[in-house]
């Protein structure tokens, strides 16, 4: 209102029935490319301060299925520490358990209490010489001991995988796409990178940095997210996208596991990308490959989006796999061997 001034612009309270939702304001947002993470964290404070309000203060408060009980979290000192973009990476135990905790920052938005931060200082204080901050908190899971999957993949090079163990791990990582795309999360950093192995070889998703709840409306996610070589056309030049961006990478990660190679090693990220884009280009797929195989892979990094299958298909798919039929990359120096190249077209 014209004569309003911006005092009273400040006290201004949406109706009654709209006190329960969340609003972020868009002027408030540096970047709108990330005003879904906003909205989600907005979403996750009230969540937290709801909890605190009802417990009125006094005794111990609920704690939400997510929650850890930070007394019974011991961080090994001296064990070895990794520090990234987001935040740092502890081992630790936590009631008998071998962990991972990465240490985070919840922003203005975020409450961890007294208690709990003199808890991760103390825990903390000869880990790191930079002490947690007053808004901090951690995300502790499992403590995986087999590494990634593309590292595995790379000590494979040459020997390549057998067909049986190729297709474990690509229905491993199918089941987990699946089941993240049932609960209407997309990932849109799918790699080999970002899939952890235990001991036994057991396969898990991981690193969930990106990853968000699915928009109704496709024309609110068009941020270019992910790990070039691994991104889908649509999320390279900016267009509205879906969670078929997660099928397009699994079909690269896909070609990776059964051939032991990194796709688009001769190329540079850019003329990958706009190759990608441009020229429809997809790794090669060798002529050992198995038929139905070579199938997952080209119908899963269509450039249509449309056209992919939905992750619960391509589990159908790698499940009706007949690895009696197939065989695995044969190893480099074979007389039978067949070799993997990435500068190819797809349907080429």
């Amino acid at each position: 209102m014209a004569g309003m001034s911006s005092e009273a612009e400040e006290k201004i309270e949406p109706p009654d029935e709209f006190l329960d939702e969340v609003f972020v304001r868009a002027d408030e947002v540096d970047d709108l490319a990330i005003l879904d993470i906003e909205l989600e964290e907005k979403m996750a404070a009230r969540a937290l301060d709801k909890r605190i309000s009802s417990s009125g203060g006094g005794g111990e408060e609920p704690k939400a299925a997510w929650e850890i009980d930070l007394s019974k979290l011991r961080i090994r000192h001296g064990a070895p520490v990794k520090h990234g973009f987001r935040g740092s990476l502890f081992r630790a135990d936590y009631e008998g358990h071998d962990v991972a905790v990465k240490l985070l920052d919840w922003g203005k938005d975020g409450f961890s209490t007294p208690e709990q931060i003199a808890h991760l200082r103390a825990s903390l204080w000869d880990s790191t010489a930079k002490p947690p901050p007053d808004t901090a908190c951690c995300v502790v899971v499992e403590y995986l001991t087999g590494g990634t999957l593309k590292s595995h993949l790379i000590k494979h090079m040459e020997r390549k995988l057998t067909y049986k163990d190729a297709v474990h791990f690509a229905l491993s990582m199918a089941r987990g796409l699946s089941y993240l795309h049932s609960r209407k999360i997309v990932h849109r950093d799918v790699k080999t990178e970002n899939m952890l192995l235990d001991g036994e070889l057991n396969l898990k998703i991981a690193d969930f940095g990106v990853a968000r709840i699915e928009a109704v409306d496709p024309r609110e996610m068009t941020g270019v997210t992910g790990t070039p070589g691994y991104m889908a056309p649509e999320v390279l030049v900016g267009e509205p996208y879906n969670r078929k961006c997660d099928v397009y990478s699994f079909g690269i990660c896909l070609w990776e596991i059964y051939c032991c190679e990194m796709p688009f090693m001769d190329l540079s990220f850019t003329d990958a990308s706009s190759a990608v884009v441009h020229k429809d280009l997809r790794p090669e797929i060798p002529r050992c490959c198995p038929r139905d195989m070579a199938l997952i892979m080209r119908s899963c990094w269509d450039a249509n989006p449309a056209e992919r299958p939905e992750m619960e298909e391509v589990v159908q798919m790698l499940e009706a796999v007949d690895m009696k039929k197939g065989r695995g990359m044969v190893p480099l120096g074979e007389p039978t061997g067949c070799f993997c190249f990435s500068l190819k077209r797809r349907g080429s």
